[in-house]
């Protein structure tokens, strides 16, 4: 299907039960998943490094990107696929240069249409609309799905968009254009089924993709 959206995966916070290896195999082996962006939430650098290695193989075993979010000589010791910087237009740019030529390069802490654009201009591989942790209400937060549409007719570079706590936050995500729709607690919630969870979510996308097609 052309311009299907696809589902992007946050790890769970550290603290968290779903924070283990099994979670994010049961999760990965529910359907398409185009990527894994495993924050830092704050946690010292060794710990974060460890949490890093041993989730990272896990996904990439299944062809799933690995985005480092926090870290970029963490995301370079345990060979992930890219980093997520979620810092200032200098940060952002320097990691570019130094990391773009090996690593995927994504772009996050975009509140305003004037910072999408800022961010947009130094290229990098994708921009996040949204913040890790928020994702406490059953849909997506009003303004990032707003943006994502903006930026989906704008502009040629993917774009992600934070759903909400609900499997079926994806839908309007997928209905605004955007590239890719990124779950954490819809899928890695207590008492949640990780693989029936991402296995509904693509099930959602792909009927939002045929009602696109047929349009």
């Amino acid at each position: 299907m052309t311009n299907r959206c696809r589902l992007v995966l946050i790890a769970p916070p550290p603290e968290t039960a779903a924070n283990d290896e099994a979670h994010l195999e049961a999760a990965l082996s529910g359907g398409d998943v185009a990527s894994l962006i495993i924050p830092d939430y704050g946690q010292d650098e060794v710990s974060f490094q460890a949490r890093a290695e041993r989730l990272t193989p896990i996904a990439q075993a299944r062809n799933v990107a690995v985005m480092i979010a926090g870290a970029p000589r963490i995301a370079a010791r345990v060979k992930a696929d890219g980093i997520h910087v979620e810092g200032s237009l200098e940060e952002l740019a320097d990691v570019i240069e130094k990391y773009q030529d090996r690593m995927m390069i994504g772009a996050g802490g975009v509140k305003t249409r004037d910072d999408a654009l800022q961010y947009g201009e130094l290229q990098p591989d994708y921009l996040f609309f949204g913040r890790f942790g928020y994702d406490n209400k059953p849909e997506p937060h009003p303004r990032n799905l707003t943006l994502g549409t903006w930026w989906s007719e704008m502009v040629e570079i993917p774009c992600i968009v934070m759903g909400g706590n609900t499997i079926a936050s994806v839908e309007p995500v997928a209905a605004s254009g955007s590239d890719f729709t990124a779950l954490c607690a819809a899928v890695f919630a207590d008492e949640t089924d990780p693989a029936a969870a991402v296995a509904e979510a693509n099930s959602i996308l792909d009927r939002a993709a045929q009602q696109v097609e047929g349009a």
